[in-house]
């Protein structure tokens, strides 16, 4: 610039020490000035005050910085979705998937062209037999849900880890489209070895879990029929002695 003091320049020294100010400047030519010298204790009163006096801007440009944040994230729609597997044979050698996807707009905004896509199945060891992989919404309003299913059948046995659905959509002040994921699922064990189900195994399990219960209940209607036997004879002797 054209101002006189243009390339000002000045130079320290450490708080602890008294060594005096040095500054240059430039006026058509090089010139110095000293300052007095700084005493031992300066350095440091000047150090905690300017500390004193900068931690409570820092703080609170941090609170401001987050109130933003909140208050954008307030305005914004909050897609969660929530998958679920369900394993089931209909017939030797082939396993069933029952796939579903539920969505919830859980932000304060409204989301537009949501599109939901779960195409993380290959095709070689899955079959799609009911319904689609991917579906699109025009809008999920704030609260609004929505779900989405399809079913695959699988005849390669073997551990499978499936990656969570991806959701794509559109915020009204934003027009990059937003991207969002599904909760995980644990991998799914296709077409394990399970053990055979004993004949009245289901019989044992519930003699094991009620038996006891079933134990008094018997003991109760037994007591109760022998006390109502010997009544229901000795009224009838006595009808017959009447006749």
């Amino acid at each position: 610039t054209h101002h006189p003091w243009a390339g000002l320049l000045v130079c320290t020294a450490h708080p602890s020490q008294s060594i005096p100010i040095v500054v240059f400047f430039q006026l058509g030519e090089r010139h110095e000035i000293r300052s007095d010298p700084i005493h031992p204790g300066a350095g440091t009163l000047a150090r905690s005050t300017a500390m004193a006096t900068t931690r409570p801007l820092l703080l609170c440009a941090a609170l401001l910085l987050a109130a933003l944040s909140c208050t954008f994230a307030a305005d914004a729609p909050f897609l969660v979705a929530h998958k679920k597997v369900a394993l089931s044979r209909p017939k030797p050698g082939v396993e069933r998937l029952a796939v579903s996807l539920d969505l919830y707009n859980q932000g304060s905004a409204t989301a537009y062209d949501v599109a939901i896509n779960d195409d993380s199945w290959p095709k070689e060891a899955f079959e799609l037999v009911s319904g689609e992989v991917s579906k699109t919404l025009e809008r999920l309003e704030p609260g609004a849900t929505a779900s989405h299913a399809f079913v695959l059948e699988s005849k390669t046995q073997g551990r499978f880890q499936a990656s969570p659905a991806v959701i794509k959509y559109r915020v009204a002040t934003k027009a990059a489209l937003q991207e969002a994921y599904s909760t995980p699922i644990l991998p799914l064990d296709i077409l394990a070895e399970r053990p055979p189900v004993k004949k009245f195994e289901w019989a044992k399990k519930l003699v094991a879990k009620y038996g006891a219960l079933v134990s008094v209940v018997s003991f109760v209607l037994g007591f109760i029929y022998l006390v109502a036997s010997p009544s229901k004879s000795a009224g009838s002797k006595s009808g017959k002695k009447r006749r």
